[in-house]
């Protein structure tokens, strides 16, 4: 993966920040495992990955990332740490938009099999997410 775009910034550019929900069946092989459950209610595979875009693309149509650091692109694995700016302009996770921008991060390690995304381990500062928009104290 050291010469040309990894999967997970691919990942991020195209299908969070770009919306291009195609590209899920093209980056994953069929029987995608997913071991985070990001958001509740989040279904598993590769309708869980469109679960998880379509509500993080609603919650903050005007998502974007601020940086992408892929820390490691070795054999069979990949991984990042990404930083994601937006504003809150509607529902996240059962919170009305509050209009508030928010700045929150994510690190994501996938296993690649046969150039696809077979597994991902990941976490989210849903902790941080959750103060800026309102929804628990800070």
């Amino acid at each position: 993966m050291a010469n040309g775009t990894g999967l997970l910034e691919r990942f991020y550019k195209e299908i969070i920040e770009g919306g291009n929900l195609d590209l899920i069946d093209e980056l994953t092989v069929d029987d995608f495992v997913d071991h985070e459950q990001a958001l509740p209610g989040q279904p598993p595979g590769k309708d869980g990955v469109r679960y998880f875009v379509n509500a993080v693309r609603a919650a903050f149509p005007d998502i974007k990332i601020k940086t992408i650091e892929p820390t490691l692109a070795d054999g069979n694995l990949e991984a990042c740490h990404v930083i994601l700016t937006g504003t809150h302009s509607g529902d996240m996770a059962g919170v009305p938009a509050t209009g508030n921008s928010v700045e929150f991060d994510g690190t994501d390690i996938i296993r690649v099999e046969d150039g696809k995304v077979a597994e991902h381990w990941g976490t989210t500062n849903n902790l941080s997410l959750m103060q800026q928009i309102g929804a628990i104290p800070q």
